[in-house]
């Protein structure tokens, strides 16, 4: 086939030398550079060797079917002759059929089909240092295959980057590497120019692009069209951004084409800008233009430096394209676009410092994305874990335990993760696990056709249209209103009706197309009753069945913020029709960092009953006796999930109630209890004596007492019924049952609640301070002792604090011996004639102490 080929492409000199590695070892990695016709030669070189079938496959559909036309076009011929191709929901080949041209998902599931591959003589990996997940499963698949079914297959990955080690330790197996071939670059010189925005622009952060961004890439396109011939290609990261971007550049069309080029678009728009143009042209492509494929004409590069790439919330179930910088590898590939065909430049819409702190390669798909499908496809291989297989990188574990953990709740595998029956089903429909559990179990409820339309918008990227209606976007794929997106929704819908099984029985009351007018349910019947749901809630159903987690009760009666089911706040936008729905079913979702709700992008409003139906799985009746945060609440809840249902109350058994007394303590701490002075007093006693003597004491701390509940509270927790009865527990009785009995009985010996003083009064020791309990008595009435008292067997002197006869301290001291000779005779001086009615005398150790402030007279 390769001699029919004139073009002399610069990976033409490589072929012989990768023909060779193929017979020697059967497998191999190409590196080629984008632009050396890797894509469209080595396919046709390998065709020439095998008896069998080649196998081209391609990360993207929009790549597969211009690779395919590629060829066909070099050969002279018209696709599906000895060129063909597949891609979901579309093929074309024919009996002449040699090379066929299909995505990476598509040969995923041949390989479950028939691992053997018994028509096909080799198998091409195209892009593979790309890295998403169905070209990570593709690969290994076929290695194992190959290994233990077809060791005469021919296996070659081939990648535009020079990492190419690590696939050919893969490709090799438990042998050598498998052999690397290098093709030399065909690039033109591409000049390099820095066009950064001239006011800082908002960094991606998993919301919109900022629109100072999108502004200055429109006017960077007008920059380019002065400055530089031929057509422009721009890098934009979406659908939105490339609409927005060609609205501005409309007064333009006059003189240049302008042309969106994205996976939404129907195979005939992609086609059209992939064909020679008579016109000078500004494409604007999403990152399908990177690689695979060659946009004629295009002389200049725009870069916005910008990718979306899917990620997972774990914690929340939600998963969401996001906008992220540009990988340097990724900006390298777009910016070779320009020189494929002639000299080129490419303006980069970011400094040079900032394309410095750039990461060096795109993070693979298998790092960030939703694994449920990729571990369904495992589990369909027949390795779970993907043990042993040539993966080049491995799941994260808690992906992976989250994936394993959706497959389990809809049947398609048992504990161990092996696939069921139902789960060969599932993976049989070809769409994302929850999408097929939706689609066999909504059949029988509202339809086979009907059935198949919902989860087709929901698995076709883009068809869905503006807004946040789902039933509202059903209804006008239906009208045909978008010809474009109609068209490919109904191809999606085929391939889904096709992919059922034929078996199932006919659902009750289901009928075909059409909507009440009313919108209600005909027959006003309950989900799961007879009658024909309306749009609404047959999508809702849908929805909810696909992702139970996401059914959402409205917090307040017509408001727009909801709960999700799992447990997750939701807003709709301002301005939604949707807003005041008491439920809705939400089919996407997905929360910025930092934000407090996830924000609603596409959602069907249901009733409770349909809640009800979708969610079952999610139903549960609580028993609950808890602490509410104020008091003890006892009461019985039906959840769908986090979102309650009904509530009534309960008559709890004591036990209950004295557990969630305790939780109310563990929460409060002991301030929930009513801490007379007496109560404080006795803690702080105990708190000294555990001090000052050792741990034969009971610990009285706050985590301590709370700990220690069930010990000194037991009998009243026992009784009481709400936090009121133990606001009105004797904490001081209480506390006394901490007490061993021989600490009980020398309690007021050690640590005594009052000390008699020289005078005769009885003062009261503060033992606020643990190491240094504290008695405030006045001066006159301590006269006669030499020293200060001591406590807990004299181990602990007190603190005196020493009172003029105004009761304000004037001395501070635990050595009263030390004061009487020094400090006393300052302070006698100073208030003696303040106070002459009190005595001062000059030797108090002597003197007859007196509480009384005036001396009395017989």
């Amino acid at each position: 086939m390769l001699s029919d080929v004139t073009l002399d492409l610069p990976v033409r000199p490589a072929l012989p030398a990768l023909v060779a590695a193929l017979r020697t070892a059967g497998a191999g990695v190409l590196v080629a550079p984008p632009g050396t016709g890797k894509t469209t030669l080595a396919p046709l070189a390998v065709a020439d060797e095998v008896t069998g079938r080649v196998l081209v496959a391609q990360p993207r559909r929009i790549a597969a079917r211009a690779a395919a036309h590629r060829m066909a076009a070099l050969l002279g011929e018209r696709v599906g002759e000895r060129v063909g191709y597949a891609v979901r929901g579309e093929r074309r080949v024919g009996p002449r059929t040699r090379i066929e041209v299909v995505t990476t998902g598509l040969l995923v599931r041949r390989l479950h089909h028939d691992p053997e591959l018994g028509d096909v003589g080799a198998v091409l990996l195209d892009e593979c240092h790309e890295r998403h997940l169905d070209a990570d499963l593709a690969l290994a698949f076929a290695v194992e295959a190959r290994s233990a079914l077809r060791p005469d297959l021919w296996l070659l990955a081939m990648s535009a980057t020079p990492q190419a080690d690590r696939f050919a330790a893969l490709l090799g197996g438990d042998g050598p590497p498998a052999p690397v071939v290098r093709a030399s670059s065909a690039l033109h010189p591409v000049t390099r120019v820095w066009a950064p925005p001239p006011r800082p622009v908002a960094a991606p952060a998993g919301g919109p692009v900022d629109a100072g961004l999108l502004r200055h890439v429109a006017d960077t396109v007008r920059r380019a069209l002065r400055e530089c011939d031929g057509d422009v290609l721009v890098f934009l990261p979406g659908a939105r951004e490339i609409a927005v971007v060609a609205a501005r550049l409309a007064d333009l069309r006059a003189e240049v084409a302008v042309l969106p080029l994205h996976g939404r678009q129907r195979g005939a728009e992609q086609d059209a800008v992939l064909r020679p143009a008579d016109r000078r042209r500004v494409v604007l492509a999403t990152a399908v233009a990177e690689s695979s494929l060659t946009v004629p004409g295009v002389r200049v590069v725009v870069d916005a430096g910008l990718s979306r790439v899917p990620r997972v919330d774990l914690a929340r179930g939600l998963g969401a394209l996001v906008t992220v910088p540009v990988s340097r590898a990724a900006a390298t590939q777009r910016a070779g676009r320009a020189g494929r065909e002639a000299p080129g430049s490419v303006y980069r819409c970011w400094t040079p410092a900032v394309h410095e702190r750039l990461p060096a390669q795109p993070e693979p798909e298998i790092a960030t994305a939703d694994l449920t499908g990729f571990a369904l496809d495992l589990a369909a291989w027949g390795a779970p874990d993907g043990t042993g297989l040539a993966l080049p990188d491995p799941p994260p574990a808690a992906s992976m335990t989250v994936a394993r953990e959706t497959l389990r709740a809809i049947g398609a595998v048992d504990v161990d993760g092996r696939i069921t029956d139902r789960g060969r089903a599932v993976a049989a429909a070809g769409a994302h696990p929850r999408l097929a559990r939706a689609l066999l179990d909504g059949a029988d409820r509202i339809g086979a056709d009907r059935a198949a339309e919902v989860v087709a918008l929901l698995a076709e990227d883009g068809v869905t249209g503006p807004g946040d209606d789902l039933a509202a976007a059903w209804r006008r794929l239906r009208a045909g209103t978008d010809a474009a997106a109609t068209a490919r929704w109904r191809a999606e819908v085929r391939r889904l009706r096709a992919a059922m099984p034929r078996d199932r029985p006919p659902p009750t009351g289901a009928t075909g197309g059409g909507t009440p007018a009313d919108g209600g349910r005909s027959g006003g019947g309950p989900a799961g009753s007879p009658g024909r749901l309306t749009d609404e809630l047959a999508a809702g159903l849908l929805v909810g069945l696909a992702y139970p987690e996401r059914l959402a009760r409205v917090r307040r009666s017509g408001g727009s913020a909801y709960l999700m089911s799992g447990g997750t706040a939701a807003e709709l936008a301002p301005g939604s029709g949707l807003a005041g729905a008491d439920w809705l079913a939400v089919a996407v979702a997905d929360r910025t960092p930092g934000a407090p709700a996830a924000r609603i992008r596409l959602a069907a409003p249901v009733d409770e009953a349909t809640a009800r139906e979708a969610g079952a799985s999610l139903l549960r009746e609580v028993r609950e006796v808890t602490w509410s945060g104020a008091d003890v609440v006892a009461r019985e809840v039906v959840l769908l999930g986090a979102v309650g249902l009904v509530e009534r109350p309960l008559r709890p058994a004591p036990g209950e109630v004295a557990a969630a007394l305790l939780e109310g303590l563990r929460r409060t701490g002991p301030g929930l209890l009513t801490w007379t002075p007496a109560a404080r007093g006795l803690r702080e006693r105990l708190a000294f004596c555990r001090r000052a003597l050792g741990d034969g004491w009971p610990d009285v701390d706050d985590a301590a007492l709370v700990d220690a509940a069930p010990v000194w509270l037991g009998p009243e927790l026992a009784t009481a019924r709400r936090r009121a009865d133990l606001a009105r527990v004797d904490v001081a009785a209480a506390l006394r049952r901490l007490l061993p009995w021989p600490a009980a009985a020398r309690l007021d010996e050690l640590a005594p609640e009052r000390i008699t003083v020289p005078s005769g009064s009885r003062v009261r020791l503060d033992y606020a301070d643990p190491a240094a309990p504290v008695l405030a008595v006045k001066l006159q009435e301590t006269f006669g002792w030499r020293d200060a008292p001591r406590i807990a067997d004299g181990r602990v002197p007190v603190l005196l604090h020493l009172l003029s006869p105004a009761g304000r301290p004037v001395a501070v001291t635990a050595d009263l011996a030390s004061f009487w000779q020094g400090g006393y005779r300052q302070v006698r001086a100073e208030l003696r004639g303040r106070y002459p009615r009190h005595p001062w005398p000059e030797d108090p150790t002597d003197a007859v102490p007196t509480r009384h402030t005036t001396a009395r007279r017989r």
